[in-house]
């Protein structure tokens, strides 16, 4: 009698995470040092803020953040596909590029690993916001140029959530960021997020 009220219980408790399970749904996000909360405490960082946001606003949602500070597009696709099979995500935020443009590395390179990333979320069904990236003027004016408009162009051709710039009101506002002049403090951490949820709260809310 008491082996069969056991194997009921565990039985009922099988039942229960599975359902639970079946209602939540991953969000990955894939960035370098910008989502990496570099220097920062992880949780002051936009995807911590945003998991606490969402936990109130859609508590099904479980937020994976998979940024490394340092990380390239080609060092971000390596580990993607072995992510995308663990997670199986349903929205991917892609935060790629600058470290690229950084180290001069050749821009048609760098557009094919975005290409690849946003085709192996498709394939999953997964919704993608591209975010894109500028860098300091002093690496010419051309490549410059040319690196900010090659995420709009990776956007326009698979036809998926773009926001240009995540440090808007933030890059040129010293109080908002850290000595580096590169990546946000924790004070412009809660205005990056601003800056990423009008394109992001879209593809939540059509799931």
């Amino acid at each position: 009698m008491f082996v069969k009220i056991i194997q009921k219980f565990v039985f009922a408790f099988t039942l229960l995470l599975l359902t639970n399970s079946s209602f939540a749904a991953n969000l990955l996000v894939m960035g370098d040092s910008l989502s990496a909360a570099y220097n920062l405490r992880q949780q002051d960082g936009w995807v911590s803020l945003l998991k606490n946001q969402l936990n109130q606003s859609h508590p099904n949602i479980n937020v994976i953040n998979a940024s490394v500070s340092g990380e390239t597009t080609q060092g971000g696709l390596s580990r993607f596909p072995a992510l995308l099979e663990q997670y199986q995500p349903e929205w991917v935020v892609l935060e790629l590029g600058a470290n690229d443009a950084l180290r001069g590395y050749p821009l048609n390179q760098t557009k094919d690993n975005l290409k690849n990333m946003v085709e192996q979320s498709q394939n999953l069904d997964a919704k993608v916001l591209l975010i894109g990236n500028q860098i300091p003027q002093n690496y010419g004016k051309r490549y410059t140029k040319m690196f900010f408009e090659l995420y709009k162009d990776v956007a326009d051709q698979y036809q998926i959530a773009y926001l240009p710039f995540m440090l808007q009101n933030v890059a040129l506002n010293k109080e908002l960021m850290q000595n580096d002049g590169l990546h946000p403090n924790k004070a412009g951490q809660p205005i990056v997020l601003e800056n990423i949820l009008p394109y992001l709260q879209p593809l939540l809310d059509e799931k």
